[in-house]
């Protein structure tokens, strides 16, 4: 008998600069297309899937201000980049076969729906996956407070953050190699000791909402499914 996965209902961040691969800007379909077959196992154990992606690899509302530009123009451009990716995205599990919709927190109607909390759960609960573009709608709050928000919204039992890394380090493990990883970590402590993983205000949240974060290289092919087993290489952040 196979295993029981972990989580019945999940909420999958990965950040735009995942999805460029080795390349320097843009998106890189191979990768796309290796996320939605993680996805696209995920769902063949049972596994309820919503998704959240950065824009990073498309542009950067943060850029724009710290060169003088309008600081709430350039989180529009940035929510922008994200409806791409999140379309990309939706066009690989639709080629794998897994019923995959768009909600958008910026009216689009062309090009995908609209969020709305009643309509996400409902599709969620009809085995589709769901994919939140336009961050949270609002300047000056990213993808990873988005991605905690709406994990929150739909009842997720955790929000896994696909990173460039194996987990949670007290300093960038590329930059620093004597950087000491963590197995587990409170959300408490990611905030006393000032770890990057995600912004603050995205840490709080999962934390009052009693979500585990974990945080996993997205690289490692059917990693999610490992970390959803319980064999893959992760740090876990989780209340005490």
């Amino acid at each position: 008998m196979s295993q029981a996965p972990r989580y019945k209902r999940i909420l999958l961040k990965a950040s735009g600069e995942a999805l460029m691969g080795s390349q320097g800007f843009g998106i890189d379909v191979s990768i796309v297309d290796q996320i939605a077959a993680d996805i696209s196992e995920a769902r063949s154990m049972g596994v309820e899937v919503a998704v959240v992606i950065g824009g990073g690899n498309i542009f950067r509302g943060v850029a724009v201000a710290s060169k003088g530009g309008d600081r709430v123009t350039g989180d529009h451009m940035g929510m922008l980049a994200t409806v791409i990716n999140s379309l990309a995205l939706r066009t690989s599990l639709i080629k794998l076969g897994v019923d995959a919709v768009v909600l958008s927190a910026i009216a689009m109607p062309e090009l995908c729906e609209s969020f709305s909390q009643r309509q996400a759960t409902a599709y969620m609960d009809q085995g589709k996956v769901v994919i939140f573009a336009g961050g949270t709608g609002n300047p000056f709050f990213t993808t990873d407070s988005a991605a905690a928000l709406r994990a929150a919204e739909i009842g997720a039992n955790a929000l896994l953050k696909g990173t460039q890394v194996d987990g949670v380090y007290s300093a960038d493990p590329k930059k620093d190699p004597t950087a000491t990883r963590f197995d587990t970590i409170t959300h408490e402590e990611v905030l006393v000791k000032g770890l990057a993983i995600m912004d603050t205000a995205a840490i709080a949240l999962a934390r009052e909402n009693h979500i585990p974060i974990i945080v996993y290289s997205i690289h490692e092919q059917g990693g999610l499914g490992a970390i959803l087993r319980g064999e893959g290489r992760c740090t876990v952040v989780a209340d005490a």
